[in-house]
């Protein structure tokens, strides 16, 4: 049977008479994600299609709708609605509903702003969003595992974030291992919005400290938990 690669569902298009397609949001290794429309009460959903041959009998859909029922009470996750299935080309698709965000994803929103980064100061507010948001996920004993500016939603409300993350890389339980390598991958992620190697000799020795040039038994010696990474910035002095 031939491996469905693409969905290509197109504007308009309608699921069971229960979902309008809007648009295409991303895809994946495991699907596609789509904006679609309730037809009942006109509500905007995203709907995450699930390739066959990514899961079979149905385990990668349901690890997946499990583990965000789960962090259900973790804001920096999606929450789930729902699962349903629909049939294409003789094969069983499976499709997980959940909320719409309506933010924009970190690696875009960074293009807007002067010199595709932002001030020590605004990225800092960020980073403090994404540890406390992940301190939460730590806690339930998950983790993410690929946290990278391509998977962050983006909403600004005053000084704040507002984030979101998708794309759960990894279905185990949180290993010190896999906590070490989420708060690894914050401060990459802090770095990059920061600008990168461009910008790093000129940034301030405060955040500098933070990013441990990178290195990650620096990072870990220094932020061994998301937890001690988010204190450490609440708590942080200038010279």
């Amino acid at each position: 049977m031939k491996k469905i690669e693409s969905f290509n569902f197109q504007e308009g298009d309608r699921i069971y008479n229960k979902y309008e397609i809007i648009e295409l949001l991303g895809d994946g290794w495991q699907g596609e994600v789509y904006l679609v429309r309730e037809i009942s009460t006109g509500i905007e959903r995203a709907a995450k299609f699930f390739f066959p041959h990514r899961n079979k009998y149905g385990r990668t859909s349901k690890l997946y709708a499990k583990k965000l029922h789960k962090l259900k009470n973790c804001g920096l996750l999606i929450q789930y609605y729902g699962q349903d299935t629909l049939f294409i080309d003789g094969q069983e698709v499976v499709f997980l509903i959940s909320e719409y965000i309506e933010g924009e994803i970190l690696s875009e929103y960074l293009k807007r702003q002067s010199g595709n980064r932002l001030n020590p100061f605004t990225a800092l507010h960020l980073l403090h969003a994404l540890a406390k948001g992940m301190e939460a996920v730590h806690r339930m004993k998950e983790y993410h595992g690929d946290l990278h500016t391509d998977n962050i939603i983006v909403e600004r409300s005053g000084l704040s974030f507002q984030l979101k993350v998708l794309d759960l890389f990894n279905w185990g339980r949180a290993s010190g291992e896999n906590i070490h390598h989420d708060v690894v991958d914050m401060i990459n992620v802090f770095y990059e919005v920061l600008g990168g190697k461009k910008h790093y000799a000129n940034l301030p020795d405060e955040i500098k400290d933070i990013c441990g040039g990178l290195k990650k038994s620096l990072i870990l010696k220094k932020f061994n938990t998301a937890g001690k990474l988010r204190g450490y910035i609440e708590n942080m002095e200038w010279k």
